[in-house]
Parts: C-alpha cells; sequence; structure tokens
C-alpha cells in the first residue's frame, strides 16, 4: 500500500494549517483563556521533548538495548520531580530578569557575553543534529509511503514548511505579552496527537495483531528472543548515559528551556507538569514494546524505527497508516519549530545584536522580528545541511545521542548558577571549551565518518556504535574537572558575586545606594534615546513605569534606581542581558562613588526581606523576626522620626512624622530631603547638616498654624554601622507653647487690668469732680473769659477719659479662646469692612482705598479684630495722606505666609522715629489727635496672630515720601491641600 507525494504533502500542509489556526484563534482570544492557562496545556506542551523519538527512534532504540529505551524517559521525568529544587530556582530568576533562553542565563550569571555566545554555538552545533534527526525521519517515512518519491526532495519541502510556519508561529516582537500562547496551545495539540497515535497503534497491535492480552502471553512464551532482548541488555552502559542527557535535557535543551521556562504561565503550572509531564511519558513509553513485538509478528520490512508505519501497512489501513505519519509529522515540526525559534533568540541576542546594535533603525521592534525570521531560516537550512551531508548515513538513535552528548556540555554550568556561586566566567569558559572539544573529536567527527583521530593515533578504545556513552562521560568529567579547577584558581569580579548571589538559592543581593547621573525618567528618555531610537526609548520607559507602578514623572533617587534595573531586565528580553547591562550602565550611569564608598540599599534589602518572609526558616526566620519588630518599634513610636543616608536620602518614615507633615513614607522614602516641601526641607536639611544636636522651640507654620519643634539629632556611624547617616526626632512642642503663651497673657491681663482698674479709680473720680466743677461754673457766671476757661476744663476732662477708655481696651486685647475662635478669614474683605467703616466719618472725604488683595488670600483668625487692625492702620495712613491721595492695599501668599502691605502718600516718617511707633502712647500726631495706643494694639493683635508687623518709610524712595506697613501672617491652607504637591513632582 502506498501514497503519492502530491497526497502526502497536501496532508502535512493541511495539518500544519490546522496547527496555525489553533494558534491563530488562541492569539486572538478565540480560545477561552482559562483554557490556555489550564496546566494540563502547559504540561502537554511540555512533551514537545519527545519529537520523533516517541513516534520512531524509541522503537529503533527498544530494538537493540530492550527496556534501555526508557532511560530517555527516565532522566527528564526525574529533573521535574526535583523541580522545587532544580527548575524552580531557575524559574525563578527567569522570570525575576527576563531571561529567555540557558546563554541569557549563563550570560548574566556569569557576567560575560562570550559565555552566552559559547552557549549558543553549542547549542547551536548540537541542535543541528537533532534537527536533522526530525528531517530524516519525515523524509523516510514519505519514502516508504510513497517510494517513487525523491527523499532528498521530500527533506527540503518539509524545511521549507517549517521555516514558514515557524516564522508564522513565533517570530514576533509583541512587548504587551510575554510569551507566546498560541504556540503553547499549538504544540499541546501536537503532543496529543503523538499520544493518541501510539496509544491507536498499540491498542491495534494488542488486539488485532497478538488477539489481546491472552494471545501476547502465548506469542512471549513461544519466542523468547524478543523478552530474553528486552531484559537483558539493560545492563549496557549506554542507558546510563542516555538517562544523564535526558535528565541534563530539562535544563540545556533549547526548546525543552523555552518551553518550560519562557513560556510558563504560573508556579503553579510548573507544579503540576512536575508529575503531569512523567505520566505523560509513561503513556508514549507503554505502547514502544507492543509496537516492537507486533513489527517482529508481523515481519515488517521497514526497519524497527518505522516499525508504526508498516504495521499500519501491512494491516492495510490507509486511515492507520496516514494517522501514524500526521503523528511523526506532529512530532517533528514540533520539536523543529520550538528549537528554532529558541536557538533563533539566542542566535540574535548573543551573536548578531553584540556585533550590530540597531541603533539607527526607525523601528527596533520590526527590525528584530525580520532578524530573527531569518535567522530560522538560516538555522533550519543549515540542519538541512547537514542531514544531506552527513545526517542521512546515521542511525536516529545515534544523531540523538550525538545532540544530547553536546548540549550535556551546559549541565555543569547551568547546575552553577543555582548551587555554586564560586564559579566563575574563566572556568565555565575553559570547561566548556574542554568538553566540547572532546564531544568533537571523539563523538562528531568519528560517527560522521569525516575523522577518526582515536583510530589514527591507535588508541586503545575507538568511538562506535558500542561505547559511545564512555566518550560522553569522558567529555563531561573533564568539563567538570577543568570548570572546577580553573574557578577555584582564579577570582571572580565583583559584578560576578553580585550576580552569584542573587541567582543563588536563598541568597539576597545587596545593591550599593549609588546617585544616577540622570535625576528624572525623563532624562532616562534622553539618554536611552541614543542607542534606542527616541520612540523606543519612550515605549520601554513607559512601560517600566507602567510595571512598578510609578507616576509618568519619577525624580525618587530609590525609584528611579528600581527603574533603571526593570528597563535593564526588559532590555535583557529584548536585546539580551549582554547588551542590555551594557547599554544600560553605559547610557544610565551612576555618579563616581565618594571616597569613603556608598552604603547598601536598605530600601532594597527591607523589600527583599519581604518577599523573602515566608520562606526564611531557622535562625535566619528569627532573626527576620527580630528585624521585623525593631522596625514596627520605630514605625509606632509616638515621636516623629526619620532616617537619612549621608547623602541626604531618606530611608525611614514613621507614622508620627506622617501625620505631623502630612506626607506619607511611600512618597518620601527613597526621595531626598531636597524633595520635601519648603519649609520642611530648609529645616530638616539645614538640621541635617549643621553641628547642632539639638534645636529647641524652631518656629514652622503649618496650614495656617504656628508649630513649634524640638530637634533632635544622633548620628548612626559606628563599628557596627559602617554606612554612615543619622536619625532625625521632631517633638511637636505647639501644645505646650501655646499653654505657655495662654498663661503668659493672662497674667499680663491681671496685672495691666489691675493697673487699668487703678488707674480709673484713682484718676476718674477726680476727673469726674472737676468736669463737674467747670459745668457748675458755667451755669454761675456770664463772663466770658470764665466760660472759655470752663469748656477747656471739660475738653481736658474728656481727653482724660478717652485717654483711661484707651488704657482699658489696650489691657483686654487678647482676651479670648484663641484655638476655638480662630477661623479662615479672607483678607480682601476685612480691607473692604475697614475702609467702609472709614468712609463713614467726615475726615479724609477725598482719600480713595484701592484694595488690591486677592480673593484666595486667606489667614486664620479672629476677623473682627483683624478688621480693628485695618481700621486703625488705614486711619492712620488717611491722616498723613494729603487730600486727593490714594491709599494702597496689597497682598500676596510667599510659600507658606500671606504678606500684606498698605501704602500710603503722606511726607513719611523721620528715620530716628521708626523703631518707636509701636510703643504705648508714643504718637507723631498732635496732642489732640492721638492717644498713642493704636499702632501698640495693631502690634497686639498681629502678635496674638503668630505674625509680625513692619514699617518703611519713606515708602517711595525717589520721592521720599510715603509709608509703607508690611504685615506678615501665617497663610491659612485647607487639610486637603496639604498633599497637593507630592514630593515626587518636586525637582
Amino acid at each position: 500500500m502506498s501514497f503519492s507525494a502530491p497526497g502526502l504533502l497536501l496532508a502535512s500542509l493541511l495539518y500544519l494549517m490546522l496547527l496555525f489556526g489553533i494558534a491563530w484563534s488562541t492569539e486572538r482570544g478565540i480560545i477561552p483563556r482559562r483554557w490556555v492557562r489550564h496546566p494540563l496545556v502547559y504540561t502537554l506542551s511540555l512533551g514537545v521533548y519527545a519529537g520523533i523519538w516517541a513516534v520512531y527512534a524509541a522503537v529503533g532504540l527498544a530494538a537493540e538495548s530492550g527496556y534501555g529505551f526508557l532511560a530517555y524517559y527516565l532522566g527528564i521525568s526525574g529533573a521535574f520531580l526535583l523541580a522545587p529544587v532544580l527548575l524552580n530556582p531557575i524559574m525563578r530568576i527567569g522570570r525575576a530578569y527576563q531571561l529567555t533562553s540557558l546563554a541569557d542565563l549563563f550570560a548574566y550569571r556569569y557576567r560575560s557575553q562570550w559565555a552566552g555566545t559559547l552557549v549558543t554555538l553549542c547549542s547551536g552545533l548540537a541542535i543541528l543534529s537533532l534537527l536533522s534527526m526530525q528531517i530524516q525521519a519525515v523524509s523516510t517515512s514519505a519514502s516508504i509511503l510513497a517510494p517513487d518519491t525523491s527523499p532528498h526532495l521530500i527533506s527540503i519541502m518539509f524545511s521549507l514548511i517549517v521555516v514558514l510556519f515557524a516564522m508564522l508561529f513565533g517570530a514576533r516582537r509583541n512587548q504587551e505579552m510575554e510569551n507566546h500562547p498560541g504556540l503553547v496551545v499549538a504544540i499541546a495539540f501536537d503532543s496529543l496527537v503523538k499520544l493518541v497515535a501510539l496509544l491507536v497503534i498499540g491498542g491495534v497491535v494488542l488486539f488485532s495483531v497478538f488477539g489481546g492480552m491472552a494471545g501476547l502471553e502465548t506469542w512471549l512464551t513461544n519466542n523468547t528472543t524478543p523478552a530474553t532482548a528486552m531484559s537483558m541488555s539493560i545492563d549496557d552502559g549506554s542507558w546510563r548515559a542516555l538517562m544523564l542527557m535526558s535528565f541534563a535535557g530539562a535544563l540545556v535543551l533549547p526548546h525543552m528551556y523555552h518551553m518550560t521556562f519562557s513560556e510558563n504561565p504560573s508556579q503553579k503550572a510548573l507544579a503540576k507538569a512536575s508529575w503531569g509531564l512523567p505520566l505523560y511519558l509513561l503513556l508514549l513509553g507503554i505502547p514502544v514494546p507492543l509496537i516492537l513485538w507486533g513489527g517482529q509478528e508481523l515481519a515488517v520490512t521497514t526497519g524497527p524505527n518505522f516499525y508504526s508505519l508498516g504495521i499500519a501497512q501491512a494491516l492495510e489501513s490507509p486511515v492507520l497508516t496516514m494517522f501514524m505519519y500526521i503523528a511523526g509529522l506532529s512530532a517533528a515540526s514540533g520539536l523543529m519549530i520550538v528549537s528554532t525559534l529558541a536557538l533563533a533568540g539566542m542566535v540574535l541576542n548573543h551573536v548578531v545584536l553584540p556585533l550590530k546594535t540597531p541603533k539607527d533603525q526607525g523601528d527596533i521592534y520590526r527590525w528584530l522580528q525580520w532578524v530573527k525570521r531569518m535567522l530560522i531560516a538560516a538555522i533550519i537550512f543549515l540542519a538541512l545541511l547537514f542531514h544531506e551531508t552527513l545526517g542521512k548515513n546515521l542511525d536516529l538513535s545515534i544523531l540523538g545521542a550525538i545532540s544530547l552528548a553536546g548540549t550535556l556540555q551546559l549541565l555543569p554550568g547551568a547546575l552553577g548558577v543555582i548551587y555554586w556561586p564560586e564559579g566563575n566566567r574563566r572556568g565555565l569558559i575553559a570547561g566548556l571549551l574542554t568538553g566540547l572539544a572532546i564531544w568533537l573529536i571523539t563523538l562528531v567527527l568519528p560517527f560522521s565518518h569525516t575523522a577518526n583521530l582515536l583510530g589514527w593515533l591507535n588508541a586503545p578504545i575507538v568511538p562506535d556504535y558500542g561505547n559511545w556513552h564512555i566518550f560522553t562521560f569522558v567529555s563531561l568529567t573533564a568539563n567538570i574537572t577543568v570548570f572546577t579547577l580553573t574557578s577555584m584558581l582564579s577570582s571572580s569580579s565583583n559584578e560576578e558575586t553580585s550576580a552569584a548571589q542573587a541567582c543563588s538559592m536563598g541568597a539576597l543581593s545587596r545593591p550599593q545606594r549609588r546617585e544616577l547621573l540622570a535625576s528624572s525618567s525623563d532624562d532616562f528618555e534622553r539618554q536611552l534615546a541614543e542607542p534606542l531610537g527616541y520612540d523606543v526609548a519612550k515605549r520601554e520607559i513607559e512601560r517600566a513605569i507602567g510595571q512598578l507602578k510609578l507616576p509618568s514623572v519619577e525624580y525618587r533617587p530609590y525609584q528611579l534606581r528600581r527603574l533603571r534595573d526593570q528597563i535593564e531586565i526588559n532590555l535583557s528580553g529584548l536585546l539580551g542581558p549582554s547588551v542590555a547591562r551594557d547599554m544600560v550602565k553605559r547610557h544610565l550611569g551612576f555618579k563616581p562613588m565618594a571616597r569613603g564608598g556608598t552604603a547598601q540599599d536598605i530600601r532594597y534589602v527591607e523589600r527583599a526581606l519581604g518577599d523573602y518572609q515566608n520562606q526564611l526558616t531557622g535562625l535566619a526566620g528569627e532573626l527576620d523576626t527580630l528585624r521585623r519588630h525593631y522596625r514596627q518599634t520605630l514605625q509606632n513610636l509616638p515621636i516623629p522620626a526619620c532616617s537619612v543616608g549621608e547623602d541626604g536620602e531618606i530611608l525611614m518614615w514613621n507614622q508620627a512624622i506622617e501625620e505631623l507633615t502630612g506626607i506619607t513614607a511611600d512618597d518620601v522614602v527613597g526621595a531626598r530631603l531636597m524633595a520635601l516641601p519648603d519649609h520642611w526641607h530648609h529645616l530638616l536639611d539645614d538640621f541635617n547638616k549643621g553641628e547642632d544636636l539639638h534645636r529647641y522651640k524652631h518656629r514652622l507654620d503649618l496650614r495656617g498654624r504656628p508649630h513649634w519643634l524640638n530637634l533632635h539629632k544622633a548620628a548612626l556611624s559606628g563599628p557596627d554601622h559602617p554606612d554612615g547617616g543619622s536619625v532625625i526626632l521632631v517633638e511637636d512642642q505647639t501644645e505646650t507653647r501655646l499653654l505657655e503663651d495662654e498663661l503668659m497673657h493672662s497674667e499680663r491681663l491681671a496685672s495691666v487690668g489691675r493697673l487699668a482698674a487703678g488707674v480709673a479709680h484713682e484718676i476718674g473720680n477726680p476727673v469726674t469732680g472737676i468736669s463737674s466743677l467747670a459745668q457748675n461754673l458755667k451755669l454761675e457766671t456770664d463772663n466770658p473769659d470764665i466760660l472759655e476757661t470752663a469748656s477747656q476744663i471739660q475738653q481736658q476732662t474728656r481727653r482724660i477719659s478717652a485717654i483711661l477708655q484707651s488704657l482699658m481696651n489696650f489691657a483686654r486685647t487678647g482676651n479670648h479662646s484663641r484655638t476655638n475662635r480662630y477661623e479662615p478669614v479672607s483678607i480682601r474683605r476685612c480691607v473692604d469692612e475697614a475702609s467702609n467703616l472709614l468712609s463713614l466719618s467726615d475726615k479724609g472725604m477725598g482719600i480713595s482705598y484701592i484694595n488690591d488683595c486677592p480673593d484666595t488670600l486667606q489667614v486664620l483668625g479672629d476677623e473682627q479684630r483683624l478688621v480693628q487692625v485695618f481700621v486703625n492702620l488705614l486711619a492712620n495712613a488717611r491722616d498723613a495722606s494729603p487730600d486727593g491721595g490714594s491709599i494702597l492695599v496689597t497682598g500676596k501668599q510667599d510659600g507658606y505666609s500671606a504678606i500684606i502691605e498698605i501704602i500710603d502718600q503722606g511726607s513719611g516718617i523721620p528715620a530716628d522715629q521708626l523703631d518707636h511707633v509701636f510703643e504705648p502712647f508714643y504718637t507723631t500726631k498732635a496732642s489732640n489727635k492721638g492717644t498713642g495706643l493704636g499702632l501698640s494694639l495693631v502690634y497686639s493683635i498681629i502678635e496674638e496672630h503668630y505674625g509680625n508687623i513692619q514699617v518703611e518709610s519713606p515708602a517711595n524712595t525717589q520721592t521720599g515720601l510715603g509709608t509703607c506697613v508690611r504685615l506678615k501672617l501665617p497663610a491659612y491652607e485647607p487639610e486637603t491641600d496639604s498633599a497637593t504637591t507630592r514630593p515626587n513632582e518636586r525637582f
């Protein structure tokens, strides 16, 4: 029974189009997301590991080694069963730093571009043999079904089809989607087809060929040769090598690394796959002995590798035959697509980009996409070339063994990533070169019939199909020995040590707290625009800001360091870790280190320890509990406190200081003191830089209210704390100061009140008597001179009474509850009311009052008493102004203060009198026009409102005329406006 070549080609295209349709539907969201992210789909996608081995080569190996074929499945099953200690650490590192391939992992851990390039070349050379194995299997199977078709033509057509679909499946750069869900679902479907096909052919053999379990037992009893081979060949050493290589394949095969880590949807999925994949491989292995025995029973002539096809032909079932062909095509195409995608990414990041960074490209994403597509085509055509020149002459099993032995050389370095921090790049490169050299000399060249150096040298053992495993162990042993010795005899760089700490299980990296050259995220855009272009730089920075949930413009040093790290991580996934690290290091560099070095980034360590909290056990867990206890003690301390580094960066900001300042810790921790609002910045920065360890009763106006603060400072430097810095305590003494002021004011009122009462009593009665006598005198005489004298006496007594009344009013100033009666007051309204009151008088009718105070200018105080202030000041200005003059009142907010100026056009005040104008009973007016208590009353009221008053004369230095009275009062700020300016928004 045979098929036509066009029919096979059409069937192949239809099946691959079905795979593409599944992938396309997944990408477009047609397939529900919960199905796509289901752990079963992820587990089935890992079945790409089996490749053509499951359908064809496993039967051929079973014919030679018996149950030794299971070693190919047992090794990787063991690796997945050890996922918590083997795979989970790699996944954690890969996710944290966007390491999408083994080459990325090596380049990051060993801080060497050469390490990444060498891993890429090693993987490329080894994978060519594995790809050739897939091409050979498909071409041979097609030749069996269509004998008249040239295997050479089939190989070319199959390679072209795989190139096309590999480009369509995964050669894209969608930054919004970090993996390829369509590819995962398509490969999962591939794996399901393989499994169903093998189970179907196994069932057909069992029930159609042998007639059930009883018939099989009878056949095994009568034919001891297969059973003997299946039990005795397991003693051969090759299965141990195969199991080791299979174990390593979970980490070092490009397609397995890609599917296991890069396409992993969650840690939960990997946990399910740790037992799901071994179960899947067990199901794949169950039909293999049945297929082998069925082929022997039916005397199939195709050879053991292709018994599955031969059995279907022998049973004359076209449907079953085509199904088995599609299963082989599915296995080969799936492995080739994923392998070439993974390998193309490695070549792009570690061969192409180090030689040519796409800084001159308009759209870097599109450029990377097309370069990757060309690399996919190049890799598959190289595999085709290898197949046509060497691979087609080798057995499937030896092709697989050569490939796995080559990638096995990467195992020591991969294990060193998580388990041996002392390993370094010199040891890795030396070990890899040694192992690869032995692999090429003892396996690749002899089996490809190119050169057999050991044979030329008449060595006691020469590579052949029976002892290839010996040279596999020799190459690996030499690799490990050189890696270990070189690493122990050479030193690691600081970058390597830091990377090793980040990669080691349970280790915690401790980055330094250094200041970046860039002062904002906008500077990041300008600096990265040089290597990436403006559009790409802006897109990558916006992406990193979104991932970290930072403001669109960031200034805080700690957050800028986080942003820099995230940009490097994202670029690592785009360009590879080495190129990304060099680019970020060159264009987002740090300022030169101070002589004494820099301190550790405490904030980073705190966040990392928080992430590790549930994983710390034993002494580490106890120490972390103690750390959290002390930190919570500082956070809940009822005294406002903050910790500042030597560079002025805020390291700690407790809850009490949050309540005092109205600034949350999230807004300021990691920022510098200069990022605080002006009043807090000047206060804390000046105190932190000063030599004083204590500062008492410092006045600070907050939200329209004066506050008095005591500041205390202590240095943190010492033998147990070399990083330096200081801790600042801020005691709020406002309530104490207000109580003291109230007490002093009450005592003053009491003394002045007693004085006023005494004056009123002692002087008031005689004055009243004098006034009465003068009145009687006027009634008793008609003498004009005596009447004039009596009138003058009464006038003077009224003046004395006015002075006494003013003294009593002065004594009563401040006799009110400040905290209860003070409320927001509009300065403009006070000025308008004062000017209206003055307009009722017949004095100064020609004077105009100009009120330029803004409506929004407010202070916290007693409105009636502030009106009294402006009445007195405007009255003085009116009395000093010439007829037709004007009085200008201006106001503005300067920071947290309200500045009000009253400017007249009078003759001014002599310089020698300016210092006395606020003294009680001092006046520059005529004796019958003022008591000298008006400005004293103004001064007292302004002082009660925690402001100050100044007088400047002349107001106009050019004309020498005018007087300016300047009031400074704390400006009122509504509570909701306390955080209108975030510290991050300040430069």
